[in-house]
């Protein structure tokens, strides 16, 4: 199966959108919402291109490579919002959106 090459980076793609979809959540239940809109429009964009990365990685995508290079760019700039903000379900989105940046480079500069 193709895909296998990139399990390292559907499995950060796909622990990335969890991170995000919580966080977004979670923002959204804090005291001033308004401080956190960057964040929640931020891990809404991220969440939602790491499922379309995974999904172009799955089925051996022509535009995969692309997917993954704009994925990480998306990925570093919700994880840099991210760790602005002490709450930890921030820190955490943080550490897995930068981690997720990592590997979608890994893959677009290697397929």
């Amino acid at each position: 199966m193709p895909h296998q090459k990139f399990n390292a980076c559907i499995e950060a793609c796909n622990a990335c959108a969890v991170a995000c979809n919580h966080c977004a959540t979670s923002c959204l239940h804090e005291t001033d919402v308004k401080m956190m809109v960057k964040c929640i429009e931020l891990d809404m964009d991220c969440a939602q291109i790491c499922a379309l990365a995974v999904a172009a990685m799955a089925r051996g995508s022509a535009y995969a490579k692309a997917i993954c290079a704009l994925c990480a760019d998306i990925c570093q700039s919700c994880g840099d919002e991210c760790a602005k903000h002490k709450m930890a379900h921030c820190q955490e989105c943080a550490k897995a959106c930068h981690h997720c940046a990592e590997e979608c480079r890994k893959m677009a500069a290697a397929a």
